[in-house]
């Protein structure tokens, strides 16, 4: 062996072993992990939909873990801020992140200012559950059913509007998919912080018309509060079975659910996510979770990683149509 090839040889030798050191450190932390408490970041505020499924999950996930798992609201700008703060956390399976399908709707709405990648700088670890929206409307308005609504939008449009509890949101876009295939673009939809204050002006009569997840909606809906015109799943929902779906109400291409799922900062070691992994796997097939879920108009919808990195994709490329469609534009 010459000298330069016994040069060469000792330095792949050290960069073998360097990454064999590497790879038994990753090990080693996976093996251990977690030895102190995971934080899952929602990054919208304490009550609405996404923190249920959080703090619902958390609850689980401890067991799984043998760890404390804190749940750490961090709200502000459609739920950026507390996706960017994961986004630059270390990726060591401590900071974890719960969010809705507007994780894949805000970069196609905030192409400017968003400050980070919603697809390269996190790890999708597991698709959790989702749950189908109700279409809903004070009894004022005086509509029976969706074809009923749809004409009195179309007879007095400047009478009307929509809500939406959050720019971005599933409802938001539900909405606007609604308005522009019933050629209905000129009814607004009016953005609000939060379901809470959409939902007292909806029932107030302030606004006519919201799509808006079960676990808000549902106790108005029953208190006769607000009239559910229709919900926006492929089936009926066991909660409302008398309520049409809105294909069956004739808008037979419209099927929309607001989907919930964990997620890591990117590069977190392959078998840490693998450890959450499975763990979400035995959460969501548990009865109980199952039959909590249900109660607040979630059904079971758990995807593994892989699955769920592609289902992000596809979901966001329908969602690209409907805005591109739709005109809807921040920056």
């Amino acid at each position: 062996m010459t000298r330069s090839n016994r040069r060469t040889f000792v330095r792949h030798t050290v960069v073998l072993a360097g990454a064999a050191a590497l790879a038994h450190a990753g090990l080693a932390t996976a093996q251990s992990y977690p030895t102190r408490p995971v934080t899952i970041v929602v990054p919208h505020a304490p009550g609405g939909a996404v923190d249920s499924v959080a703090r619902i999950f958390a609850e689980k996930l401890k067991d799984e873990l043998k760890q404390s798992v804190i749940v750490e609201n961090r709200a502000g700008a459609s739920g950026m801020i507390g996706a960017q703060h994961v986004a630059r956390s270390e990726a060591d399976g401590y900071t974890l992140y719960v969010n809705a399908s507007i994780h894949s709707i805000n970069p196609l709405l905030y192409k400017k200012s968003i400050k980070f990648d919603a697809v390269k700088d996190f790890t999708a670890v597991s698709m959790l559950t989702q749950g189908a929206l109700i279409f809903s409307v004070p009894p004022s308005v005086g509509a029976t059913s969706v074809s009923d609504l749809v004409a009195k939008f179309k007879a007095s449009p400047n009478r009307y509007s929509f809500a939406t509890s959050g720019f971005g949101s599933a409802g938001h876009l539900g909405a606007a998919q609604f308005l522009y295939e019933n050629d209905l673009g000129q009814i607004p939809i009016v953005l609000y912080k939060g379901a809470a204050p959409a939902l007292q002006d909806l029932v107030g009569g302030q606004v006519q018309a919201m799509m808006d997840p079960m676990l808000s909606s549902l106790p108005f809906v029953k208190a006769g509060k607000l009239k559910a015109l229709a919900v926006t799943g492929a089936q009926r929902s066991p909660l409302l079975p008398d309520v049409p779906t809105l294909r069956e109400s004739g808008m037979k291409d419209f099927e929309l659910y607001s989907w919930y799922g964990l997620w890591a900062p990117a590069n977190v070691p392959p078998a840490i996510v693998k450890q959450l992994d499975e763990a979400s796997s035995r959460i969501m097939a548990q009865p109980d979770m199952k039959s909590k879920l249900e109660t607040f108009g979630f059904e079971s919808a758990y995807k593994n990683s892989a699955n769920f990195a592609k289902f992000i994709d596809a979901e966001t490329a329908r969602y690209k149509v409907v805005i591109e469609k739709a005109n809807i534009t921040v920056d």
